[in-house]
């Protein structure tokens, strides 16, 4: 019986999960979804963040992550329960966080690909310095 409970509750998450990769545009910053900066602190001093962005990072500036430590920033500061999305520098770091929140917790995540490479100097979009 458990393990007909555990696979049904496995299957509801994985039914619920939702990925989906996408460019960022002006558009999408205007529907006001919360939007996960995942770099690392001196990223954030050197280029600024996106208005609005939310700084958690997952990946330290030698690859090292806790996992832990960064479900438990994202849960206190954004509501996993709608739609978010994920940015980075060129979306190589969210291109992997994203479908692992999707698949493991069922996360809504909007996987911003091309990054704050993208934002910042294909579209010109302006960023505010980090104050932390």
């Amino acid at each position: 019986m458990k393990k007909i409970i555990v696979t049904l509750l496995l299957l509801s998450v994985s039914l619920f999960a939702q990925l989906s990769n996408q460019y960022i545009t002006k558009d999408f910053l205007n529907k006001n979804i919360p939007i996960v900066d995942v770099r690392t602190p001196g990223e954030w001093r050197e280029t600024g963040l996106l208005k609005g962005a939310i700084p958690i990072m997952f990946f330290d500036q030698r690859g090292n992550y806790d996992a832990r430590k960064f479900l438990q920033e994202l849960n206190k500061k954004v509501d996993t329960t709608k739609p978010f999305a994920l940015i980075c520098h060129t979306g190589s770091r969210t291109s992997m966080i994203a479908p692992w929140l999707a698949k493991e917790f069922g996360y809504k995540v909007i996987n911003l690909q091309g990054g704050m490479e993208y934002a910042t100097k294909g579209l010109h979009i302006p960023t505010v310095p980090y104050k932390y």
